[in-house]
Protein backbone atom coordinates (compact mmCIF):
# COMPACT_ATOMS: atom_id res chain seq x y z
CA UNK A 1 0.00 0.00 0.00
CA UNK A 2 1.25 3.33 -1.06
CA UNK A 3 0.32 6.44 0.99
CA UNK A 4 -0.41 10.26 -0.18
CA UNK A 5 2.09 13.01 0.15
CA UNK A 6 -1.09 14.39 1.82
CA UNK A 7 -0.53 11.91 4.73
CA UNK A 8 2.85 12.43 4.59
CA UNK A 9 2.75 15.50 5.67
CA UNK A 10 -0.03 15.46 8.20
CA UNK A 11 1.95 12.62 10.15
CA UNK A 12 4.98 14.52 10.14
CA UNK A 13 3.33 17.14 10.96
CA UNK A 14 1.70 15.97 13.85
CA UNK A 15 4.41 14.12 14.94
CA UNK A 16 6.50 17.60 15.11
CA UNK A 17 3.69 19.10 17.37
CA UNK A 18 3.66 16.15 19.93
CA UNK A 19 7.00 16.79 19.92
CA UNK A 20 6.65 20.57 20.97
CA UNK A 21 3.70 19.99 23.29
CA UNK A 22 4.66 22.55 25.40
CA UNK A 23 4.11 25.30 23.01
CA UNK A 24 2.46 26.64 19.71
CA UNK A 25 4.30 25.98 16.31
CA UNK A 26 4.17 27.75 13.37
CA UNK A 27 3.94 26.69 9.48
CA UNK A 28 6.86 28.58 8.50
CA UNK A 29 8.99 26.76 11.13
CA UNK A 30 7.52 23.49 10.49
CA UNK A 31 7.72 23.96 6.69
CA UNK A 32 11.85 24.21 7.44
CA UNK A 33 12.21 21.92 9.86
CA UNK A 34 10.59 19.23 7.72
CA UNK A 35 11.53 20.35 4.64
CA UNK A 36 7.56 21.19 2.95
CA UNK A 37 6.31 23.54 0.79
CA UNK A 38 4.29 25.72 2.89
CA UNK A 39 1.01 25.44 0.81
CA UNK A 40 1.20 21.85 0.75
CA UNK A 41 1.27 22.30 4.60
CA UNK A 42 -1.10 24.69 4.63
CA UNK A 43 -3.50 23.03 2.78
CA UNK A 44 -2.90 19.60 5.59
CA UNK A 45 -2.95 22.42 8.23
CA UNK A 46 -6.92 23.13 7.47
CA UNK A 47 -7.58 19.40 6.54
CA UNK A 48 -5.96 18.31 10.04
CA UNK A 49 -7.97 21.33 11.80
CA UNK A 50 -10.94 20.18 10.28
CA UNK A 51 -10.79 16.71 11.32
CA UNK A 52 -10.20 17.87 14.97
CA UNK A 53 -6.45 16.90 15.24
CA UNK A 54 -5.48 20.55 15.45
CA UNK A 55 -6.00 23.93 17.04
CA UNK A 56 -4.57 27.01 14.75
CA UNK A 57 -4.39 30.29 16.76
CA UNK A 58 -4.26 33.18 14.46
CA UNK A 59 -2.23 36.19 14.99
CA UNK A 60 1.29 37.77 16.05
CA UNK A 61 1.47 35.04 18.83
CA UNK A 62 -0.49 32.21 16.81
CA UNK A 63 0.70 29.10 15.88
CA UNK A 64 -0.39 25.61 15.66
CA UNK A 65 -0.82 22.97 18.39
CA UNK A 66 -2.39 19.45 19.14
CA UNK A 67 -6.14 19.26 19.69
CA UNK A 68 -6.15 16.67 22.17
CA UNK A 69 -2.87 14.88 23.98
CA UNK A 70 -0.83 12.65 21.64
CA UNK A 71 -1.68 9.79 23.62
CA UNK A 72 -5.50 10.23 22.20
CA UNK A 73 -4.18 10.19 18.41
CA UNK A 74 -4.27 6.85 16.65
CA UNK A 75 -1.82 7.05 13.62
CA UNK A 76 -4.71 4.64 11.69
CA UNK A 77 -7.49 7.25 12.41
CA UNK A 78 -5.25 10.05 10.83
CA UNK A 79 -4.66 7.62 7.78
CA UNK A 80 -8.44 7.02 7.35
CA UNK A 81 -9.28 10.42 7.39
CA UNK A 82 -6.89 12.36 5.47
CA UNK A 83 -6.48 9.21 2.65
CA UNK A 84 -10.16 8.98 2.61
CA UNK A 85 -11.53 5.89 0.98
CA UNK A 86 -8.48 5.03 -1.82
CA UNK A 87 -9.10 2.29 -4.14
CA UNK A 88 -6.30 -0.21 -3.99
CA UNK A 89 -7.22 -1.51 -7.80
CA UNK A 90 -10.20 -0.33 -9.95
CA UNK A 91 -12.60 -3.42 -8.65
CA UNK A 92 -12.73 -1.09 -5.09
CA UNK A 93 -13.76 2.29 -7.07
CA UNK A 94 -17.19 3.79 -7.57
CA UNK A 95 -18.32 0.72 -9.83
CA UNK A 96 -16.56 2.38 -13.10
CA UNK A 97 -14.39 -0.79 -13.28
CA UNK A 98 -13.92 -3.11 -16.17
CA UNK A 99 -12.41 -6.41 -14.88
CA UNK A 100 -14.51 -9.11 -16.50
CA UNK A 101 -13.97 -11.13 -13.03
CA UNK A 102 -15.33 -8.56 -10.22
CA UNK A 103 -17.82 -10.86 -9.71
CA UNK A 104 -15.51 -14.12 -8.89
CA UNK A 105 -12.19 -12.57 -8.37
CA UNK A 106 -10.11 -13.86 -4.65
CA UNK A 107 -7.83 -10.81 -5.48
CA UNK A 108 -10.43 -8.52 -4.22
CA UNK A 109 -11.11 -10.27 -1.15
CA UNK A 110 -7.15 -11.14 -0.50
CA UNK A 111 -6.64 -6.64 -1.01
CA UNK A 112 -9.43 -6.10 1.05
CA UNK A 113 -8.20 -8.28 3.74
CA UNK A 114 -5.08 -6.51 3.15
CA UNK A 115 -6.19 -3.04 3.79
CA UNK A 116 -8.11 -4.05 6.63
CA UNK A 117 -5.10 -5.59 8.44
CA UNK A 118 -2.89 -2.42 7.18
CA UNK A 119 -5.43 -0.13 9.21
CA UNK A 120 -5.70 -2.34 12.14
CA UNK A 121 -2.06 -2.73 12.92
CA UNK A 122 -2.03 1.85 12.58
CA UNK A 123 -4.69 1.63 15.14
CA UNK A 124 -2.20 0.25 17.38
CA UNK A 125 -0.02 2.96 17.15
CA UNK A 126 -0.32 6.21 18.54
CA UNK A 127 1.26 9.49 17.77
CA UNK A 128 2.66 9.69 21.41
CA UNK A 129 4.75 6.20 20.60
CA UNK A 130 6.30 7.73 17.26
CA UNK A 131 7.59 10.50 19.58
CA UNK A 132 9.06 8.79 22.38
CA UNK A 133 12.62 11.25 22.08
CA UNK A 134 11.63 14.53 21.11
CA UNK A 135 14.83 16.31 21.51
CA UNK A 136 16.32 14.09 19.23
CA UNK A 137 13.95 14.18 16.67
CA UNK A 138 14.41 18.28 16.76
CA UNK A 139 18.17 17.73 16.62
CA UNK A 140 17.30 15.49 13.45
CA UNK A 141 15.33 18.34 12.00
CA UNK A 142 17.56 21.47 12.72
CA UNK A 143 18.59 23.11 9.93
CA UNK A 144 22.26 21.75 8.45
CA UNK A 145 23.83 25.30 9.56
CA UNK A 146 22.36 25.11 13.35
CA UNK A 147 23.65 21.31 14.06
CA UNK A 148 25.46 21.26 17.31
CA UNK A 149 29.28 20.19 16.79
Amino acid sequence: MRITKRTNIAVRLLMYCAANSDRLVTKSEIADRCKISENHLAQVINQLSQLGFLNTHRGRRGGIALARPASEIRVGDVFRQVEGPVPIVECFGDGDDTCPQLNVCRLRTALSDAAQAFFHALDEVTLDALVCDPVDMMDAMRPAACVRA
